[in-house]
C-alpha cells in the first residue's frame, strides 16, 4: 500500500561530490520551499511554550543537519524581535552547505557521533534531517546523541509520511519554481519519513525519558523532551 512503509530510496541532494554552484542553487530553492511551509514555526511554538518566556531570553542552540544555517538565522531574527538572544551552532555532514553562510559556529560532523561534551547546549534541534538516515539503528543513535549533548531541551522535527503532505509538496514545489530534481527529492523525502508510533518506539529505544511525539498540523512530526523544568 502507498506510503505504508518507509522508503530508503536515496535523495539527489545527498549525492556526494556535487559542484559547489549546484549545491548553492539547490539550497536557494529549498529555502523558498521551507519559508513557504513556515519551517521555523514549530520551533517558535514549541520552544516558547515548553521553556517559558523567561528561560527563552538567552539560549544556546545546536542545529543538527543545519545545511546552510537558514533555520538558525530565521529563529535568531525572530527571537531578536522579542529582545531575546538565541545563539546557534550549525552542524552538518556537508561542509560545502555550511560555507553558504560562513561563521565561526559552523561545524562539519555526523549526527551519529557528535563532537561535543555531555550537556553542551541548552536546546538541541533538527529540522527535516532525521529522514536522511537510512536505518532505524542510525535514528536511535541520532536520538541518543542529541539527548546526550542537550542540558535542557530536545526538539526534533521532520515530515510526516502521509498522502496529504505528498500532495502539498507537489503544489509547493510548483509554486516555488523548483527544478525537476528538487521536486523529485521532495516526494522521496515524504516516502522516507516516519509516523508517530515509529518515532515513539525509536525514542524509547534511545532511552529518552518522557519523550513525547506528536503531529504538527498533520504534516510534521515533533519529538519533545526536557531534562530540566516541569
Amino acid at each position: 500500500m502507498f506510503l505504508s512503509r518507509r522508503s530508503t530510496q536515496a535523495e539527489y541532494l545527498d549525492t556526494p561530490g556535487r559542484a559547489a554552484q549546484e549545491i548553492a542553487a539547490d539550497y536557494r530553492e529549498l529555502g523558498r520551499v521551507n519559508k513557504l511551509f513556515r519551517f521555523s514555526h514549530p520551533f517558535e511554538w514549541y520552544i516558547t511554550r515548553s521553556l517559558g518566556a523567561e528561560r527563552c531570553r538567552r539560549l544556546d542552540f545546536l542545529d543538527l543537519g543545519a545545511g546552510d544555517g537558514l533555520l538558525g538565522e530565521c529563529l535568531s531574527r525572530w527571537a531578536g524581535r522579542r529582545g531575546w538572544t538565541w545563539r546557534f551552532t550549525n552542524l552538518d555532514l556537508n561542509p560545502q552547505a555550511l560555507q553558504l553562510r560562513p561563521g565561526p559556529r559552523n561545524i562539519a560532523g555526523s549526527v551519529l557521533q557528535l563532537p561535543f561534551a555531555d550537556g553542551s547546549f541548552d536546546v538541541v534541534i533538527a529540522s527535516q534531517m532525521t529522514h536522511h538516515l537510512d536505518h532505524d539503528a542510525e535514528v536511535v543513535t541520532h536520538f541518543r546523541e542529541s539527548w546526550r549533548v542537550t542540558r535542557d531541551a530536545l526538539l526534533l522535527c521532520d515530515t510526516h509520511r502521509n498522502a496529504g503532505l505528498y500532495g502539498l509538496v507537489w503544489v509547493g514545489t510548483l509554486l516555488c519554481g523548483c527544478s525537476k530534481l528538487l521536486r523529485q527529492d521532495g516526494f522521496i523525502s515524504v516516502r522516507r519519513s516516519f509516523r508517530v508510533a515509529e518515532w515513539q518506539a525509536l525514542a524509547a529505544q534511545a532511552e529518552i525519558p518522557r519523550a513525547k511525539v506528536s503531529l504538527y498540523l498533520g504534516t510534521r512530526l515533533v519529538l519533545q523532551a526536557r531534562k530540566a523544568g516541569p
